[in-house]
Formats: C-alpha cells, sequence, structure tokens
C-alpha cells in the first residue's frame, strides 16, 4: 500500500504558476512534474483564489470565535468528560483493572 506524495509549498507554488503562465497544457505539465493534471488544475485554482491574501495589509489573524461559541464548545467538552468517566467506571469489571 502507497502512501500519498507530499509536495512541498513551494513545488506547489512553482507548478501552479506555470499552470497560469499557460505555455504549456495541464497534461504537459503532469507529465514533465510527473503528477496528476487534477492536482495542477486544483493547486492553479487554489493560488486564483488565495493570491488576493499576498496584498492585503496588517497582521495575519485566525477567525474569531464569539463568546457564545465558546460557551457552546466548552459545554461540549464537560459533556464528553462527562460521559467519558461515566464509560471507563462501567468498563472496569470487564477489563480487569
Amino acid at each position: 500500500m502507497s502512501k500519498r506524495k507530499q509536495h512541498a509549498p513551494e513545488f506547489k507554488a512553482k507548478v501552479a504558476l506555470e499552470a497560469l503562465k499557460g505555455e504549456e497544457t495541464a497534461a504537459e505539465l503532469a507529465s514533465r512534474f510527473g503528477m496528476h493534471t487534477t492536482m495542477i488544475h486544483q493547486w492553479k485554482r487554489a493560488l486564483l483564489e488565495g493570491a488576493s491574501g499576498v496584498f492585503e495589509r496588517g497582521s495575519k489573524k485566525g477567525p474569531e470565535i464569539g463568546e457564545e461559541r465558546v460557551k457552546e464548545l466548552h459545554a461540549k467538552i464537560g459533556e464528553l468528560a462527562v460521559a467519558n468517566d461515566f464509560l471507563s467506571r462501567k468498563l472496569k469489571p470487564w477489563i480487569g483493572k
């Protein structure tokens, strides 16, 4: 069973820029770089969608989570902790601990 090949971001950018140039077809690029044309199209689309982020000003911020969402997540963590504790106590007779 083979693992998927992991490509460096620099390589992805290089391939996507070559695709944007339009001097070669996706099939030609795929044979040149040894990959499937679908990946080239995906990387090209990702480059086009994310290109505007290069020119944004200010620091890079992650998406802000509202206080209400934080409360919901804390409540869910509490529920899961209680369920986990309950199940571990119920499982002890079968595992012998």
